[in-house]
């Protein structure tokens, strides 16, 4: 039996691989799609499109919950898990649909499913088929990071991977880690009526300290407890789980482990290949091409930050660099996270801390708003928030920071400006509509371009100029 020849292979139909291979059948390309299964990899079965979905559930209790707020009549509302999970699962499928294998073949792809592994640097094993390429991209994203906690594996819990087919509201849920899974889940199990703890010695430790302050009081002020210690140990009896810290032991009855994720290497056959890897994933240089040269990695695998967006954004760039002339930066200064909290945080460029690190202090130039000043907030009743925009002397933007309703779609506005080295001038004099979120990024461009432009001899000579005129 002939063995299939590609062009490239693509190994992973997550975010990243399922961009890519249209990209690469878009360059005409003959292009193989292979995945363990099933098609969308975490996103769409156990990352953003479950957990967000679960946040609209949560949300849709809460505003029940606090309706008389608004002078409207309601009684507690009452989550029926059962029915929140079957929510879950029909958007799970609806975003699934036009990725189905059958539905991607009807586009011209060719698809295997299968677990993939090299037997030699051109030639992949998938299930019991054989497949060679010239090229190759690997994406197979990332996996539940277990922090190393005696006990743990003597009890039972949950992560990422199953906390989304849950259909039982425990009583008490708690939570290792207070990254942005943690938190998100935190927040929806509370407003679904759980009581919820999470154990982490800060809250989105990746966040600069300000913004954690003010997502832990938004959570203390909805009952969501913190046990500011890492776990030491686990145990489990009559079922339920106790975690055990330094600072003191907390109890319930379910438990979720969101201590981050581990780039998924294992069982690829990378040593057949010649790619390096170690447990922080495949190496690549800054145009995403691994130790092998006609072989590309993307996405979660390779470590670093962990975006679905990213990895689709990834997944592009390395098709375009092994299909065609020249290299694009598989790497970018704009890049924008989100934790979809209430208020969402959303951050893009450096953090305060991160240009403090690397720009002397008179060179900097960073200014913080408060969204109750932003009218559209008030009108949404969403007090709790801020904006804060870091910047050089010059203008230049090199990132900000939103907390609030709506932060991660009022960012985007930001990143455009650090992609395309726009000034903080040019964003106070884009007329933005009113009430927007949006407006809340013109007021403050506007404080720091005056405040900027009157610091200067050029203010000292429009005032006397101004003088003049008048």
């Amino acid at each position: 039996m002939k063995v299939p020849e590609y062009d490239l292979a693509i190994v992973g139909a997550g975010a990243s691989g399922l961009i890519a291979v249209d990209f690469a059948l878009q360059l005409g390309a003959r292009t193989a799609l292979i995945d363990k299964g099933p098609i969308g990899g975490d996103c769409t079965w156990s990352g953003c499109v479950p957990s967000k979905s679960l946040i609209k559930a949560a949300t849709v209790a809460h505003h029940v919950r606090v309706a008389s707020r608004y002078g409207i009549a309601s009684s507690a509302p009452q989550a029926e898990m059962p029915g929140v999970r079957s929510y879950l699962r029909k958007t799970i499928e609806q975003i699934y649909e036009p990725t189905k294998p059958e539905n991607l073949k009807q586009k011209g792809m060719n698809v295997f499913l299968g677990a993939a592994s090299f037997l030699d640097p051109h030639t992949l094993s998938v299930g019991d088929r054989t497949i060679r390429a010239q090229k190759f991209l690997i994406n197979t994203g990332a996996e539940p990071r277990l922090p190393a906690v005696e006990g743990l594996s003597s009890v039972p819990f949950l992560t990422y991977q199953q906390i989304f087919e849950n259909d039982r509201l425990p009583e008490h849920l708690v939570i290792l880690g207070g990254g942005p899974i943690g938190c998100e889940v935190a927040q929806a199990y509370r407003r679904l009526g759980a009581r919820v703890t999470i154990v982490a010695e800060r809250i989105l430790p990746d966040e600069d300290e300000d913004v954690s302050a003010l997502i832990e009081h938004v959570f203390a002020r909805e009952g969501i407890l913190r046990l500011a210690a890492r776990a030491q140990s686990v145990s489990g009896a009559d079922h339920s789980v106790t975690v055990h810290t330094s600072l003191g032991s907390t109890t319930g009855d379910m438990l979720l482990v969101a201590t981050g994720r581990a780039p998924l290497v294992r069982n690829l056959g990378l040593e057949a290949a010649r790619v390096r890897y170690s447990a922080r994933g495949i190496e690549v240089d800054k145009h995403l091409r691994t130790s092998a040269r006609h072989i590309y990695a993307s996405g979660d695998v390779i470590g670093g930050p962990q975006y679905s967006h990213l990895a689709g954004w990834q997944g592009f760039q390395a098709v375009r660099n092994a299909l065609l002339p020249g290299n694009n930066s598989g790497t970018s200064d704009a890049l924008s996270r989100i934790t979809f909290t209430a208020p969402e945080v959303a951050q893009v460029g450096l953090t305060e801390r991160q240009a403090r690190e690397q720009y002397s202090a008179s060179s900097l130039h960073i200014m913080t708003f408060d969204l109750a000043k932003v009218d559209r907030a008030v009108n949404e009743d969403d007090p709790l928030g801020m904006l804060k925009i870091i910047a050089v002397r010059s203008g230049y933007i090199l990132g900000a920071v939103i907390v609030g309703e709506r932060a991660g779609e009022t960012i985007t506005e930001i990143a455009v400006a650090i992609r395309n080295r726009l000034k903080l001038a040019d964003l106070a004099a884009t007329i933005h509509p009113y009430p927007t979120y949006s407006s809340g990024v013109q007021f403050l461009a506007t404080r720091m371009a005056m405040e900027q432009t009157f610091s200067r001899t050029q203010g000292r000579i429009l005032r006397a100029i101004s003088r003049i005129w008048r």
